[in-house]
This record gives C-alpha cells, structure tokens and sequence, in this order.
C-alpha cells in the first residue's frame, strides 16, 4: 500500500516539476521568438497556416498563439500559488471532515479562493499585440497606435488613448463584477 501511494505522490511530483518548467518557458520566452518559432514550424515547414494577413480564421491562430502562450504561463503560475495558499487556510480541514472529495474540495472550495488573483491578472495581461501585428503582418491597433506615434499624428494619438482608457474602465468593472460572483463574501461588504 505504501509502495503505491508513493508511486502516485511521484506521479505528482514529475507532474508538477512538467508543469512548472513549461510555465518558465512560456513567460520567460520573448514574444517575438515565440512568435518567429510558431512561423517557422506552422507556417514554413508543415504550411498549416499563412505568414501574413488577415484573410480568415486561419491567419488568426498562430498570432492568437503567440499573445496567449506568455499570458498562460503567468496565469498558471498565479493560480498554482493561489491553490497551494488556498490548501493551508483552515477552512480546508473542515470540509474535509465533512467527507467532501478531494475534487470537489478543489473545484467547490479551493477553486473560488485562487480564482481572484487570477482574474486580477488576467484583465491586464495583453503585451506584445504591437509586436505580433507586425511579426504575423495583421493590420490592427498596436499598428495604427505605432504608425500614428513616428508620423506626429496628434488626433489618433489621442483618439487611441481615449479608447485604450474606455477599455480600462470597462475591464475594470467587469472584474469588479466577477469578484462579487467568484467570492460571496465580497457581497456583504
């Protein structure tokens, strides 16, 4: 019996050493190297997918790639620390003793605490788009912003600003809404 429970606590362990090690490697790797990697393999080697432009969804997947592969890395790496803090609150303990499983002690309790960290960060995770415009050739605002920035374009400068703020606001909110939705607790106050 101990033979097999340590056998699965080393499943574990390789697991979560995988898991973390591709964390590293997303976040740390550079946007434009992922995205010159993507190109490379997808694109030029097995032609799944165009170089450039914006001619439907497929000319979509690899910068969606790109942007989502960093963004992921970090999350995850958020949301592990938060399931390992949510894991030593008492709270834990006392679910367990009333004979609740262990996945539905992660997705009903634990889940919800690690949750708003995340969501924090997620609403502000998108750099790079500049970069994956001009690496993949899309047409966007990460290029219009640029294109207005070198050719002193003052109107646009400004009509970019007023929206990059409308969506902060608006992003903020929607966060605010989900937190109210995620953690109960945050009703009452």
């Amino acid at each position: 019996m101990a033979t097999a429970t340590s056998g699965a606590a080393a499943r574990g362990a390789w697991a979560t050493r995988f898991a973390s090690a591709a964390e590293l490697v997303f976040t740390s790797t550079p946007v434009f190297w992922g995205g010159l990697l993507l190109l490379i393999v997808f694109s030029f080697h097995w032609r799944l997918f165009p170089v450039s432009g914006a001619a439907g969804w497929r000319s979509l997947v690899l910068p969606a790639i790109t942007l989502a592969l960093p963004t992921a890395g970090m999350l995850s790496q958020v949301m592990r620390e938060a399931l390992d803090a949510a894991f030593e609150r008492p709270f834990v303990t006392t679910v367990r003793s009333r004979g609740v499983s262990e996945a539905r002690l992660r997705v009903g309790h634990l889940l919800r605490h690690a949750l708003l960290p995340v969501v924090t960060l997620g609403g502000w995770l998108i750099g790079g788009a500049v970069i994956t415009e001009k690496l993949f050739g899309r047409p966007g605002l990460g290029s219009i912003t640029l294109d207005a920035v070198t050719s002193p374009d003052v109107p646009m400068v400004l009509a970019v600003v007023l929206l990059a703020a409308f969506v902060h606001v608006v992003i903020s909110t929607v966060l605010d809404i989900a937190y109210l939705f995620i953690d109960p607790r945050l009703r009452s106050q």
